[in-house]
């Protein structure tokens, strides 16, 4: 039995799953799990490599053998002992990642690999299957929300930052369309468990965001 509790978050892209669950860890001293991280890195690694998404075998394959590790904040991810931090959001990584992560297979291999991280608790988690498939049990599960604009909005600004042109309305097809794979695929599709509480972001600053669910952890 955990003697430290488990938080998951969920929620499509763009909408503060990372940002909130990172300062929520910050402020409960508890590890940031960022498993949608996880599956970036591989997927970049898969691109540089040349496999496809419908090589499954060699793509499970490649996901068992690939290390991949946080640092204490969880807020820097190392991919064979490289650090991929920035290079895992890229705008190409956005346009392949939900043809690679609704394999099967390869989602067997991470889920395993993330329960691992996670199995003794104190850990704040955050993705797109982390309340209904690899932490099903968890203390508390949260569901983030944002309409389309206000997601491709937060990227396009995250992307400014780092010196990336991109076209703002180019961001949010991208992520109607990326909800729409996740929402419909068969393996573990994007949506809220039963259990969930349901936050709109959409009108919220971060500080609001993890000062609502600090309340509700404490209830």
């Amino acid at each position: 039995m955990r003697s430290r509790p488990v938080i998951a978050i969920d929620g499509p892209a763009g909408a503060g799953k990372s940002t909130v669950a990172k300062e929520l860890a910050k402020k409960l001293r508890l590890l940031y799990l960022d498993t949608g991280a996880m599956y970036r890195a591989l997927t970049l690694k898969a691109i540089e490599l040349g496999v496809k998404p419908e090589e499954e075998e060699k793509l499970a394959r490649l996901a068992s053998e690939t290390r991949i590790e946080f640092d204490p904040t969880g807020g820097r991810i190392f991919m064979d002992g490289e650090e991929v931090t920035d290079r895992i959001r890229s705008p190409e990584v956005d346009k392949v990642i939900s043809d690679y992560v609704k394999i099967p297979e390869l989602r067997r291999v991470m889920v395993q690999k993330q329960r691992e991280l996670g199995k003794e608790g104190g850990v704040v988690a955050e993705g797109r299957d982390i309340g209904t498939v690899v932490f099903p049990e968890a203390d508390l599960k949260i569901y983030l929300d944002a309409s389309p604009r206000v997601r491709a909005l937060r990227r396009w600004r995250e992307l400014k930052a780092k010196g990336v042109e991109i076209d703002l309305e180019e961001i949010e097809r991208d992520i109607i369309a990326r909800d729409l794979k996740d929402s419909t695929r068969k393996v573990a599709p994007l949506k809220p468990a039963p259990d969930a509480i349901r936050l709109d972001t959409s009108d919220m600053s971060v500080d609001q965001v993890v000062e609502r669910i600090k309340e509700l952890m404490e209830r």
